[in-house]
Protein backbone atom coordinates (compact mmCIF):
# COMPACT_ATOMS: atom_id res chain seq x y z
CA UNK A 1 0.00 0.00 0.00
CA UNK A 2 0.87 3.26 -0.58
CA UNK A 3 0.39 5.84 1.87
CA UNK A 4 3.65 8.50 1.79
CA UNK A 5 3.37 12.01 1.62
CA UNK A 6 4.31 12.11 -1.63
CA UNK A 7 1.58 9.73 -3.33
CA UNK A 8 -0.42 12.61 -2.85
CA UNK A 9 1.34 14.79 -4.87
CA UNK A 10 -0.70 14.48 -8.03
CA UNK A 11 -3.46 15.86 -5.77
CA UNK A 12 -2.13 19.25 -6.68
CA UNK A 13 -2.32 18.43 -10.72
CA UNK A 14 -5.98 17.10 -10.16
CA UNK A 15 -6.88 20.49 -8.04
CA UNK A 16 -4.96 22.56 -10.93
CA UNK A 17 -6.86 21.22 -13.80
CA UNK A 18 -9.94 21.35 -11.70
CA UNK A 19 -9.41 25.06 -11.07
CA UNK A 20 -8.22 26.07 -14.66
CA UNK A 21 -11.07 24.29 -16.24
CA UNK A 22 -13.71 25.93 -14.16
CA UNK A 23 -11.92 29.36 -14.49
CA UNK A 24 -11.73 28.88 -18.60
CA UNK A 25 -15.10 27.68 -18.52
CA UNK A 26 -16.26 31.02 -16.12
CA UNK A 27 -14.89 33.04 -18.89
CA UNK A 28 -16.38 32.12 -21.41
CA UNK A 29 -19.69 31.77 -19.98
CA UNK A 30 -19.75 35.55 -19.00
CA UNK A 31 -17.93 37.21 -22.14
CA UNK A 32 -18.75 34.89 -24.94
CA UNK A 33 -22.54 34.15 -26.06
CA UNK A 34 -24.20 30.67 -26.76
CA UNK A 35 -23.01 29.91 -30.17
CA UNK A 36 -25.97 28.38 -31.59
CA UNK A 37 -28.23 31.49 -30.40
CA UNK A 38 -25.52 33.63 -32.15
CA UNK A 39 -22.95 32.26 -34.22
CA UNK A 40 -20.38 34.04 -32.54
CA UNK A 41 -16.93 33.25 -33.40
CA UNK A 42 -13.70 34.19 -32.02
CA UNK A 43 -10.40 33.67 -34.21
CA UNK A 44 -7.79 32.38 -32.65
CA UNK A 45 -5.62 31.70 -35.42
CA UNK A 46 -7.36 32.17 -38.44
CA UNK A 47 -10.27 28.85 -39.52
CA UNK A 48 -7.88 26.62 -37.62
CA UNK A 49 -8.31 27.68 -34.15
CA UNK A 50 -11.36 29.15 -32.94
CA UNK A 51 -12.80 29.93 -29.32
CA UNK A 52 -16.12 29.29 -29.40
CA UNK A 53 -19.68 29.02 -26.43
CA UNK A 54 -20.82 25.92 -27.38
CA UNK A 55 -22.66 23.53 -24.38
CA UNK A 56 -22.92 19.81 -23.95
CA UNK A 57 -25.40 17.83 -22.34
CA UNK A 58 -24.17 14.44 -23.57
CA UNK A 59 -20.85 13.13 -23.07
CA UNK A 60 -18.01 12.51 -25.67
CA UNK A 61 -18.69 13.39 -29.01
CA UNK A 62 -22.43 14.63 -27.36
CA UNK A 63 -23.28 10.78 -26.92
CA UNK A 64 -26.95 10.71 -24.99
CA UNK A 65 -27.77 14.49 -25.30
CA UNK A 66 -31.27 13.22 -26.54
CA UNK A 67 -31.84 10.76 -23.60
CA UNK A 68 -35.30 12.13 -21.27
CA UNK A 69 -33.63 14.73 -18.23
CA UNK A 70 -34.09 13.17 -15.47
CA UNK A 71 -32.08 10.12 -16.63
CA UNK A 72 -29.15 11.73 -18.33
CA UNK A 73 -28.84 13.64 -15.02
CA UNK A 74 -28.74 10.82 -13.32
CA UNK A 75 -26.63 8.51 -15.59
CA UNK A 76 -23.69 11.34 -16.65
CA UNK A 77 -23.52 12.22 -12.96
CA UNK A 78 -23.37 8.81 -11.22
CA UNK A 79 -21.02 6.88 -14.10
CA UNK A 80 -18.36 9.44 -13.44
CA UNK A 81 -18.72 9.51 -9.47
CA UNK A 82 -17.72 5.71 -9.79
CA UNK A 83 -15.18 6.02 -12.00
CA UNK A 84 -13.42 8.96 -10.54
CA UNK A 85 -14.20 7.00 -7.42
CA UNK A 86 -12.38 3.69 -8.59
CA UNK A 87 -9.51 5.88 -9.89
CA UNK A 88 -9.08 7.86 -6.36
CA UNK A 89 -8.56 4.28 -5.26
CA UNK A 90 -6.80 2.93 -7.03
CA UNK A 91 -4.26 6.00 -7.17
CA UNK A 92 -3.98 6.13 -3.08
CA UNK A 93 -5.08 2.82 -1.78
CA UNK A 94 -3.34 -0.02 -4.39
CA UNK A 95 0.57 0.22 -5.68
CA UNK A 96 -1.35 -0.01 -9.43
CA UNK A 97 0.37 2.97 -11.04
CA UNK A 98 3.84 3.89 -10.33
CA UNK A 99 5.41 7.36 -11.47
CA UNK A 100 4.54 9.43 -13.93
CA UNK A 101 1.47 7.04 -14.38
CA UNK A 102 0.10 7.92 -10.56
CA UNK A 103 0.32 11.75 -12.57
CA UNK A 104 -1.57 10.61 -15.36
CA UNK A 105 -4.27 9.10 -13.20
CA UNK A 106 -4.83 12.55 -11.51
CA UNK A 107 -4.76 14.04 -14.50
CA UNK A 108 -7.85 12.16 -15.39
CA UNK A 109 -9.35 12.01 -12.27
CA UNK A 110 -8.93 16.41 -13.17
CA UNK A 111 -10.49 16.42 -15.90
CA UNK A 112 -13.88 13.88 -14.58
CA UNK A 113 -14.07 16.35 -11.76
CA UNK A 114 -14.19 19.57 -14.33
CA UNK A 115 -16.81 17.87 -16.40
CA UNK A 116 -19.08 16.74 -13.36
CA UNK A 117 -19.27 19.81 -11.76
CA UNK A 118 -20.65 21.10 -14.64
CA UNK A 119 -22.91 18.03 -15.18
CA UNK A 120 -24.26 18.90 -11.63
CA UNK A 121 -24.07 23.14 -11.40
CA UNK A 122 -24.58 24.14 -15.36
CA UNK A 123 -27.92 22.84 -16.67
CA UNK A 124 -27.58 24.02 -19.74
CA UNK A 125 -24.99 21.37 -20.03
CA UNK A 126 -21.01 21.04 -19.98
CA UNK A 127 -19.47 24.34 -21.49
CA UNK A 128 -17.21 23.78 -24.66
CA UNK A 129 -14.94 26.45 -26.25
CA UNK A 130 -12.28 24.69 -27.82
CA UNK A 131 -12.57 24.66 -31.74
CA UNK A 132 -10.35 23.28 -34.38
CA UNK A 133 -10.76 22.64 -38.06
CA UNK A 134 -10.01 19.07 -38.51
CA UNK A 135 -9.64 18.97 -42.51
CA UNK A 136 -11.82 16.34 -43.24
CA UNK A 137 -10.30 13.86 -41.29
CA UNK A 138 -12.76 11.17 -40.24
CA UNK A 139 -15.15 12.71 -42.26
CA UNK A 140 -14.91 16.09 -39.87
CA UNK A 141 -14.50 19.43 -41.18
CA UNK A 142 -13.86 20.50 -37.41
CA UNK A 143 -13.17 18.46 -34.76
CA UNK A 144 -16.56 18.36 -31.85
CA UNK A 145 -15.46 21.25 -29.46
CA UNK A 146 -14.14 20.46 -26.30
CA UNK A 147 -13.08 22.01 -22.90
CA UNK A 148 -9.87 21.63 -20.70
CA UNK A 149 -11.01 19.02 -18.60
CA UNK A 150 -11.53 16.36 -21.71
CA UNK A 151 -7.97 17.93 -22.67
CA UNK A 152 -6.48 16.65 -19.50
CA UNK A 153 -8.73 13.43 -19.58
CA UNK A 154 -7.67 12.44 -23.24
CA UNK A 155 -4.26 13.42 -22.57
CA UNK A 156 -3.39 11.97 -19.75
CA UNK A 157 -5.57 8.67 -20.48
CA UNK A 158 -3.20 8.49 -23.74
CA UNK A 159 -0.12 8.89 -21.38
CA UNK A 160 -1.20 6.58 -19.29
CA UNK A 161 -1.79 3.74 -22.21
CA UNK A 162 2.05 4.73 -23.96
CA UNK A 163 3.38 3.91 -20.26
CA UNK A 164 1.86 1.21 -19.41
CA UNK A 165 2.65 -0.35 -22.51
CA UNK A 166 6.41 0.34 -21.77
CA UNK A 167 6.02 -1.06 -18.71
CA UNK A 168 4.62 -4.46 -20.14
CA UNK A 169 7.44 -4.26 -22.29
CA UNK A 170 10.40 -3.77 -19.39
CA UNK A 171 8.87 -7.35 -17.77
Amino acid sequence: MVHTNRSYRPLLLTLFLVIVDQVTKLVIVRNVPLYYQTGMVIEVIGDFFRIIHARNLGVAFSIGHGLPDPIRRVLFVSLPVIVVGILVYLLFRTDEFRGAQRWCVAAIIGGGIGNLIDRIFRPLGVVDFLDFKFYGIFGLERWPTFNVADSSTVVGGLILIVLMFFEREKQ
